[in-house]
Protein backbone atom coordinates (compact mmCIF):
# COMPACT_ATOMS: atom_id res chain seq x y z
CA UNK A 1 0.00 0.00 0.00
CA UNK A 2 1.61 3.36 -0.78
CA UNK A 3 -1.41 5.58 -1.66
CA UNK A 4 -3.82 7.46 1.25
CA UNK A 5 -6.56 6.13 -0.51
CA UNK A 6 -5.18 2.18 -0.47
CA UNK A 7 -4.49 2.67 3.00
CA UNK A 8 -8.11 4.13 3.56
CA UNK A 9 -9.40 1.16 1.95
CA UNK A 10 -7.57 -1.27 3.48
CA UNK A 11 -8.52 -0.01 6.69
CA UNK A 12 -11.96 0.09 6.34
CA UNK A 13 -12.18 -3.67 4.78
CA UNK A 14 -10.34 -4.94 8.05
CA UNK A 15 -13.80 -3.77 9.95
CA UNK A 16 -15.84 -5.29 7.18
CA UNK A 17 -14.15 -8.63 7.07
CA UNK A 18 -15.50 -11.24 9.91
CA UNK A 19 -13.75 -11.86 13.17
CA UNK A 20 -11.72 -9.49 15.24
CA UNK A 21 -8.44 -7.65 14.34
CA UNK A 22 -5.78 -5.99 16.48
CA UNK A 23 -5.06 -2.11 16.52
CA UNK A 24 -1.90 -1.86 18.62
CA UNK A 25 -0.54 1.89 19.48
CA UNK A 26 3.29 2.72 18.92
CA UNK A 27 4.22 5.81 19.96
CA UNK A 28 7.13 6.68 17.93
CA UNK A 29 8.30 5.68 14.32
CA UNK A 30 10.75 2.57 15.79
CA UNK A 31 7.87 1.17 18.10
CA UNK A 32 5.39 1.75 14.64
CA UNK A 33 8.27 -0.49 12.80
CA UNK A 34 8.71 -3.20 15.33
CA UNK A 35 4.77 -3.61 15.09
CA UNK A 36 4.85 -3.64 11.21
CA UNK A 37 7.33 -6.49 11.15
CA UNK A 38 5.18 -8.44 14.03
CA UNK A 39 2.69 -9.00 10.88
CA UNK A 40 -0.07 -6.47 12.26
CA UNK A 41 -2.28 -4.87 9.65
CA UNK A 42 -2.77 -1.40 10.81
CA UNK A 43 -1.80 0.61 13.73
CA UNK A 44 -2.97 3.84 15.50
CA UNK A 45 -0.93 6.27 17.53
CA UNK A 46 -1.27 6.66 21.49
CA UNK A 47 -2.25 9.66 23.03
CA UNK A 48 -0.76 8.77 26.42
CA UNK A 49 2.15 7.12 24.96
CA UNK A 50 3.18 10.52 23.09
CA UNK A 51 2.86 12.27 26.61
CA UNK A 52 4.83 9.94 28.27
CA UNK A 53 8.15 10.33 25.83
CA UNK A 54 7.42 14.00 25.48
CA UNK A 55 8.16 13.65 29.82
CA UNK A 56 4.61 15.55 30.25
CA UNK A 57 1.41 14.08 31.76
CA UNK A 58 -1.70 12.77 29.76
CA UNK A 59 -5.84 13.54 29.17
CA UNK A 60 -4.39 17.37 30.38
CA UNK A 61 -3.96 19.17 27.67
CA UNK A 62 0.08 19.17 27.35
CA UNK A 63 0.14 17.96 23.62
CA UNK A 64 -0.61 20.36 20.94
CA UNK A 65 -2.46 19.29 17.78
CA UNK A 66 0.31 20.37 16.13
CA UNK A 67 2.64 17.55 18.08
CA UNK A 68 0.08 14.61 17.80
CA UNK A 69 -0.48 15.08 14.24
CA UNK A 70 3.80 15.60 13.79
CA UNK A 71 4.06 12.05 16.04
CA UNK A 72 1.28 10.41 13.42
CA UNK A 73 3.54 11.45 10.45
CA UNK A 74 6.12 9.68 12.01
CA UNK A 75 4.34 6.76 12.29
CA UNK A 76 2.75 7.14 8.46
CA UNK A 77 6.37 7.38 6.94
CA UNK A 78 7.64 4.43 9.11
CA UNK A 79 5.59 1.59 7.50
CA UNK A 80 3.08 0.91 4.54
CA UNK A 81 0.68 -0.23 6.96
CA UNK A 82 -2.98 2.14 7.69
CA UNK A 83 -2.44 4.71 10.29
CA UNK A 84 -5.38 6.04 12.68
CA UNK A 85 -4.56 8.56 15.48
CA UNK A 86 -5.95 9.21 18.60
CA UNK A 87 -7.45 12.65 17.79
CA UNK A 88 -8.24 13.28 21.62
CA UNK A 89 -11.41 15.71 21.87
CA UNK A 90 -10.47 17.46 18.32
CA UNK A 91 -8.46 19.72 20.06
CA UNK A 92 -10.97 22.19 20.85
CA UNK A 93 -14.51 22.25 22.10
CA UNK A 94 -16.72 23.54 19.49
CA UNK A 95 -17.74 21.25 16.56
CA UNK A 96 -15.52 23.26 13.77
CA UNK A 97 -12.51 21.93 15.30
CA UNK A 98 -13.34 18.57 15.72
CA UNK A 99 -14.08 19.24 11.95
CA UNK A 100 -10.82 21.10 11.27
CA UNK A 101 -8.72 18.16 13.22
CA UNK A 102 -10.02 15.83 10.78
CA UNK A 103 -9.16 17.61 7.85
CA UNK A 104 -5.36 18.29 9.31
CA UNK A 105 -5.61 14.60 9.81
CA UNK A 106 -6.12 13.54 6.62
CA UNK A 107 -3.54 16.15 5.38
CA UNK A 108 -0.82 14.44 7.36
CA UNK A 109 -1.48 11.08 5.99
CA UNK A 110 -4.13 9.82 8.43
CA UNK A 111 -6.66 7.28 7.33
CA UNK A 112 -8.83 7.01 10.72
CA UNK A 113 -9.03 8.46 14.17
CA UNK A 114 -11.61 9.06 16.96
CA UNK A 115 -12.85 12.17 18.43
CA UNK A 116 -13.91 11.91 22.28
CA UNK A 117 -16.52 13.50 24.32
CA UNK A 118 -14.53 14.60 27.48
CA UNK A 119 -13.76 18.34 27.66
CA UNK A 120 -10.06 18.16 29.33
CA UNK A 121 -11.72 20.37 32.15
CA UNK A 122 -12.34 18.37 35.94
CA UNK A 123 -15.16 20.45 36.97
CA UNK A 124 -17.35 18.97 33.77
CA UNK A 125 -15.46 16.37 32.35
CA UNK A 126 -17.88 15.01 29.82
CA UNK A 127 -19.57 17.39 26.94
CA UNK A 128 -23.49 17.58 27.10
CA UNK A 129 -24.95 14.58 25.15
CA UNK A 130 -26.49 17.48 22.38
CA UNK A 131 -22.63 19.28 22.30
CA UNK A 132 -21.11 15.70 22.01
CA UNK A 133 -23.42 14.95 19.38
CA UNK A 134 -22.62 17.60 17.42
CA UNK A 135 -18.86 17.41 17.48
CA UNK A 136 -19.39 13.87 16.31
CA UNK A 137 -21.34 14.93 13.25
CA UNK A 138 -19.53 17.81 12.31
CA UNK A 139 -16.35 15.37 12.29
CA UNK A 140 -18.27 12.71 9.88
CA UNK A 141 -18.59 15.80 7.53
CA UNK A 142 -15.25 16.74 7.09
CA UNK A 143 -14.45 13.01 6.57
CA UNK A 144 -17.04 12.50 4.39
CA UNK A 145 -15.67 15.48 2.50
CA UNK A 146 -12.08 13.32 1.88
CA UNK A 147 -11.25 12.03 -1.64
CA UNK A 148 -10.41 8.38 0.19
CA UNK A 149 -12.59 6.83 3.20
CA UNK A 150 -11.43 7.88 6.63
CA UNK A 151 -12.68 5.97 9.24
CA UNK A 152 -14.09 7.75 12.00
CA UNK A 153 -14.84 6.50 16.09
CA UNK A 154 -16.64 7.97 18.18
CA UNK A 155 -15.23 7.94 21.88
CA UNK A 156 -17.52 7.97 24.99
CA UNK A 157 -15.52 8.71 27.77
CA UNK A 158 -17.72 8.14 31.21
CA UNK A 159 -15.91 5.28 32.21
CA UNK A 160 -12.68 6.94 32.16
CA UNK A 161 -13.91 9.95 34.13
CA UNK A 162 -15.27 7.96 37.39
CA UNK A 163 -19.30 8.54 35.47
CA UNK A 164 -19.97 4.60 36.30
CA UNK A 165 -23.39 5.07 34.33
CA UNK A 166 -23.27 2.06 31.20
CA UNK A 167 -27.24 3.30 30.43
CA UNK A 168 -25.75 6.70 29.53
CA UNK A 169 -22.62 5.24 27.79
CA UNK A 170 -24.57 3.28 25.61
CA UNK A 171 -27.35 6.48 24.60
CA UNK A 172 -24.09 8.49 23.69
CA UNK A 173 -22.67 5.87 21.70
CA UNK A 174 -26.09 5.37 20.10
CA UNK A 175 -26.40 8.89 19.00
CA UNK A 176 -22.28 8.38 18.16
CA UNK A 177 -23.37 6.37 16.01
CA UNK A 178 -26.64 7.32 14.00
CA UNK A 179 -24.54 10.94 13.68
CA UNK A 180 -22.82 8.82 11.43
CA UNK A 181 -19.68 7.65 13.33
CA UNK A 182 -18.09 4.64 11.56
CA UNK A 183 -16.62 2.76 15.86
CA UNK A 184 -18.19 3.08 18.39
CA UNK A 185 -15.57 3.04 21.15
CA UNK A 186 -15.97 3.42 25.41
CA UNK A 187 -12.44 3.02 26.89
CA UNK A 188 -13.16 1.20 29.96
CA UNK A 189 -15.31 -1.27 29.52
CA UNK A 190 -14.49 -4.64 31.36
CA UNK A 191 -17.14 -7.40 31.91
CA UNK A 192 -18.94 -9.68 29.77
CA UNK A 193 -22.64 -7.58 30.29
CA UNK A 194 -21.03 -4.59 29.84
CA UNK A 195 -19.14 -5.50 26.51
CA UNK A 196 -22.33 -7.86 25.33
CA UNK A 197 -24.75 -4.47 25.84
CA UNK A 198 -22.42 -2.49 23.92
CA UNK A 199 -21.91 -4.70 20.85
CA UNK A 200 -25.91 -4.85 20.84
CA UNK A 201 -26.90 -1.56 20.88
CA UNK A 202 -24.57 -0.26 18.13
CA UNK A 203 -25.35 -3.20 15.63
CA UNK A 204 -24.14 -3.36 13.23
CA UNK A 205 -21.62 -1.02 13.41
CA UNK A 206 -18.38 -2.07 14.64
CA UNK A 207 -17.23 -1.78 18.17
CA UNK A 208 -13.39 -1.16 19.40
CA UNK A 209 -12.66 -2.34 23.10
CA UNK A 210 -9.58 -1.64 25.20
CA UNK A 211 -7.37 -4.26 25.82
CA UNK A 212 -4.06 -4.21 28.47
CA UNK A 213 -6.14 -4.30 31.81
CA UNK A 214 -5.80 -6.42 34.57
CA UNK A 215 -9.55 -5.67 35.40
CA UNK A 216 -10.95 -7.00 31.70
CA UNK A 217 -12.36 -10.08 32.66
CA UNK A 218 -12.31 -11.56 28.85
CA UNK A 219 -9.26 -12.81 26.42
CA UNK A 220 -9.59 -11.93 22.72
CA UNK A 221 -11.30 -15.03 21.86
CA UNK A 222 -13.67 -14.35 24.39
CA UNK A 223 -13.89 -10.92 22.88
CA UNK A 224 -14.42 -11.97 19.58
CA UNK A 225 -17.39 -14.39 20.73
CA UNK A 226 -19.46 -11.27 21.90
CA UNK A 227 -18.86 -9.66 18.18
CA UNK A 228 -15.90 -6.95 18.73
CA UNK A 229 -14.90 -5.86 15.64
CA UNK A 230 -11.27 -3.67 16.96
CA UNK A 231 -9.30 -3.83 20.02
CA UNK A 232 -6.47 -1.43 21.29
CA UNK A 233 -4.13 -1.31 23.80
CA UNK A 234 -3.82 2.41 24.46
CA UNK A 235 -0.53 3.22 26.16
CA UNK A 236 -0.07 -0.77 27.59
CA UNK A 237 3.13 -1.06 24.82
CA UNK A 238 4.17 1.86 25.95
CA UNK A 239 4.27 1.51 29.94
CA UNK A 240 5.39 -1.94 28.97
CA UNK A 241 8.69 -0.47 27.64
CA UNK A 242 9.03 2.58 30.03
CA UNK A 243 8.28 0.03 32.76
CA UNK A 244 11.59 -2.42 31.85
CA UNK A 245 13.75 0.84 30.89
CA UNK A 246 13.10 2.34 34.79
CA UNK A 247 13.03 -1.07 36.35
CA UNK A 248 16.84 -1.47 34.80
CA UNK A 249 17.96 1.88 35.78
CA UNK A 250 16.42 1.51 39.11
CA UNK A 251 18.38 -1.22 40.18
CA UNK A 252 21.58 0.43 38.27
CA UNK A 253 21.07 3.45 40.27
CA UNK A 254 20.04 1.96 43.58
CA UNK A 255 22.40 -1.27 43.83
CA UNK A 256 24.22 -0.89 40.87
CA UNK A 257 22.62 -4.38 39.76
CA UNK A 258 23.51 -4.83 36.31
CA UNK A 259 21.17 -7.91 35.72
CA UNK A 260 17.91 -6.39 34.39
CA UNK A 261 20.22 -4.91 31.45
CA UNK A 262 20.65 -8.12 30.25
CA UNK A 263 17.28 -8.55 29.48
CA UNK A 264 17.35 -6.23 26.52
CA UNK A 265 16.68 -7.54 22.84
CA UNK A 266 20.12 -8.15 21.45
CA UNK A 267 21.58 -4.94 19.51
CA UNK A 268 21.72 -6.52 16.53
CA UNK A 269 18.47 -8.26 16.56
CA UNK A 270 16.60 -4.49 16.83
CA UNK A 271 19.09 -2.99 14.29
CA UNK A 272 18.23 -5.81 11.93
CA UNK A 273 14.39 -4.70 12.48
CA UNK A 274 15.44 -1.39 11.10
CA UNK A 275 17.04 -2.12 8.45
CA UNK A 276 15.61 -0.62 5.19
Amino acid sequence: MTTQQQRGEAFRALHQRDGLFILPNPWDAGSAKMLAHLGFEALASTSAGLAFSLGRRDAEGTVSREEALANARAIIEATPLPVAADLENGYGDEPEDCAETIRLAAACGLVGGSIEDASGRPDTPIYPLELAVERVRAAVRAARALPFHFTLAARAENLLHGRNDLDDTIRRLVAFAEAGADVLYAPGLKTRAEIAAVVSAVAPRPVNVLVGSPALELNLAELAGLGVKRVSVGSSLARVAYGAFFHAAEALAGSGDLQPMGEAIPFERINQLFRG
